[in-house]
Formats: structure tokens, C-alpha cells, sequence
């Protein structure tokens, strides 16, 4: 066995309406905090669904103050903004409430609201120093796995994306409530649900840091994650099924904070950037052209990850890798997500353009299972068209 090594988030809570609970939890694992940010967006923070937690904070005697100008592809304005009101108040402990984008923000708030760092000097991996103020993590979404990721993406220009990559990222408490996430659409809940599996497809296969603990949890989190996907699409109100969703994405981002990902997000940030498509159905859309791309290098790989989703079937490693690409293509069919780039508006006149920005992507090409140049990029794209 290769020597490994393995970070996550110390505390973890998994239970159904904790986050009515938040103000005890927060006194039981910081018991010197008075002041908090809370950082959202404002298009959760009108649901309602913050008021419980808000109340438990303040019934507990902590001062909050919400921060709610996340935006989906968060930009570098957005966190200045919000170390800005975290500075200005004085506060002891940063919460992210909502999707990746809140959480990404909620880490590099509480890493830059003690003034030791600009933005600027955290991007690319370890280029942090220092403390950070302490960090709770409640996720909306069973997608990014950023509540126990220690990855914040932040959008750099009109069309590009930069990541902190850094142990001071991983929180200090994480808290999945099922009940946060309850009447999600069926369009976010698959797009998020198929990144999560994405998450735990490129983790197991990741060249450079693949390790038997990360292989456990993405073998765990893609049978969670396949399992209850549709009945979550199907029906908002099924707790369980959320339960089960918010779990298998948390178990991937575990996997994949150890273990990268690889090019399936390499080639799905383009998208992203330069057509402002979802993150999780840019993923959705190359999944499965990466993944027929990678069958000569991962077969025997994905034949294991088959199994997962259909015990008992037979074949060669090729065969049973195919069944996999298969049940990937029927959940996406299933959720009915737009499965083409032409259904989100990209043309074969942009697959240069997006072939070009994919290959800048070298830290996630770096853990693909197969080497991809521009030519195969632009392949890739043009058999997902």
C-alpha cells in the first residue's frame, strides 16, 4: 500500500431539524462565541427556512449579523463584501448556510476576515497561513460536498475561475439537516445530486492521490446517491430520501478532498464560465463522453463502481465500465436535465473556445486516469454537442 494521508472536518452532525437546534450546538462547541456572520443568499434566506436557525442563535445570546449577497459563481466582489461586514462587526465565528457557492464564501471569510491575507495571495493550493475564525458549514444542496471540502472556487474575471486550495478550509463543524433542503426543485436536486456522484466517480478513479480510505466513502456515497436520487426528484417532501442524498454528497466531498477530481470538472468549468450554465449539469453533460473517453486507461475501475449500482451483473471490465456510463445517461434521462451543450445554447462554433479554457484547467487534468490533450477536449465536447 502507497503511504497516504487524510483530512476532514472534525465534527460532524447528521440529523434531520438540528439546525432548530443551532444556537446550543454552536455554545456546546464554542462556548466563547457572541458574534456570528451568517452567510447566504438572498433567494434562500426568503424561503424561511433561516428563520429557525436565527432564532435558535439569538435565543442563545449570539449577536448575528447575515450576510445574504451570495451569488451563484461567486465573485471576488462578493467576498470582499463579506469580510468587510465580518470586520465591521467584530465577529467570533463565520456560518455558511446554503449551496457550494455559500459555503465557498462562508471559508474564505472566515480565513481572510482576520486582515493577515489579501484574496489575491490565497489562490492555488497551500497558499494559506495563519488562523482562521472558526467555521460552521449547513449545506441546502446534496451536491458540492463543500461543508467538508477544503476547496472555495471564486470567479475571477467575466469568464474565469480561480480555487483556494487549503487545509484552513476545512470547517470546524459541519450540520446536514434534511430539513434544510426540503422542496428543492427537481431540476437543482438532480444536477446536484449527479455532481455528487460525479464527486465520487473521479475520486475513485483519481491518478495522483486514490487511497483506500477515499475509495470507501465514494463506493459508499455513489450507492447512497444512485439509490434515492429519483425518489428525492420525485417527491421534495421524502426526508428520508434527502436524508440519504445530503449524506452520500458529504461522503463524496470527503473522497474528493483527498483524492481530486479530475477532468470531467476540468472540462465542465468552461461551461460554466463562459455560458453561466449550473455547475452540476455541466458536469452532468461531459460525464459520460469523459468517461467512454477514460475506458481505455479506468475500465476495471468503473466495472467495480457498476457494481454498485447493479449488483450481480457479469462481463468483461469494459462491459460492466459501459454499465455504469449507461445508468449515469438514465438517471440524467430520468430527472429530465437537458442532456445535449446545444440545449444550453453552445454551438459547435464554440467548442475551440471552450477546448482552449478546458486545457487551462491543469490541476484537475493533472488526476485524470488518461493524459487529455487539446484534441481530445475538443472531442469530448464535440460528442456531448
Amino acid at each position: 500500500m502507497s503511504a497516504f494521508q487524510f483530512r476532514t472536518v472534525p465534527h460532524l452532525i447528521i440529523e434531520a431539524g438540528a439546525t432548530a437546534q443551532l444556537g446550543p450546538h454552536i455554545g456546546h462547541h464554542f462556548p466563547f462565541v457572541r458574534r456570528a456572520l451568517l452567510v447566504t443568499d438572498a433567494g434562500f434566506l426568503r424561503t424561511g427556512l433561516a428563520d429557525a436557525p436565527l432564532r435558535s442563535l439569538r435565543a442563545a445570546g449570539i449577536e448575528v449579523h447575515v450576510f445574504s449577497e451570495v451569488q451563484a459563481d461567486p465573485a471576488e466582489a462578493v467576498v470582499h463584501a463579506g469580510v468587510a461586514m465580518a470586520q465591521m462587526f467584530h465577529v467570533e465565528l463565520i456560518i455558511g448556510l446554503g449551496g457550494g457557492s455559500s459555503l465557498d464564501v462562508a471559508k474564505l471569510i472566515a480565513v481572510l476576515a482576520p486582515g493577515r491575507q489579501e484574496l489575491a495571495q490565497l489562490y492555488g493550493i497551500g497558499k494559506v497561513h495563519g488562523q482562521r475564525l472558526p467555521l460552521v458549514q449547513l449545506p441546502t444542496t446534496a451536491g458540492t460536498g463543500s461543508e467538508v471540502s477544503n476547496i472555495a472556487i471564486v470567479t475571477t474575471g467575466a469568464t474565469t475561475k480561480l480555487g483556494v486550495v487549503a487545509p484552513q478550509l476545512y470547517a470546524d463543524l459541519a450540520i446536514l439537516d434534511a430539513s434544510l433542503t426540503l422542496g428543492l426543485p427537481p431540476a437543482i436536486t438532480a444536477t446536484t445530486g449527479i455532481d455528487a456522484m460525479v464527486h465520487a466517480i473521479e475520486a475513485y478513479t483519481s491518478r495522483l492521490h486514490k487511497n483506500p480510505l477515499s475509495d470507501m466513502l465514494a463506493k459508499q456515497a455513489l450507492s447512497l446517491l444512485s439509490a434515492n436520487l429519483i425518489p428525492a426528484c420525485n417527491d421534495g417532501a421524502n426526508l428520508p430520501a434527502r436524508q440519504a442524498m445530503l449524506l452520500g454528497a458529504m461522503l463524496a466531498g470527503q473522497a474528493f478532498s483527498n483524492a481530486p477530481v479530475a477532468a470531467v470538472h476540468a472540462l465542465a468549468y468552461p461551461i460554466g464560465g463562459l455560458f453561466h450554465v449550473p455547475h452540476g449539469l455541466s458536469n452532468a453533460l461531459v460525464l459520460p463522453h469523459v468517461l467512454r473517453f477514460n475506458l481505455s486507461h479506468a475500465a476495471p475501475l468503473y466495472a467495480e463502481l457498476a457494481t454498485l449500482l447493479q449488483p450481480g451483473i457479469t462481463g468483461s471490465d469494459e462491459a460492466r465500465a459501459n454499465v455504469l456510463i449507461d445508468a449515469m445517461q438514465d438517471m440524467a434521462l430520468a430527472t429530465g436535465i437537458a442532456r445535449t451543450l446545444r440545449e444550453v445554447g453552445i454551438a459547435a462554433s464554440d467548442l475551440d473556445r471552450l477546448a482552449d479554457e478546458a486545457m487551462l484547467q491543469t490541476r484537475l487534468l493533472s488526476n485524470n486516469p488518461r493524459a487529455v490533450t487539446r484534441h481530445d477536449a475538443r472531442a469530448i465536447y464535440a460528442a456531448a454537442l
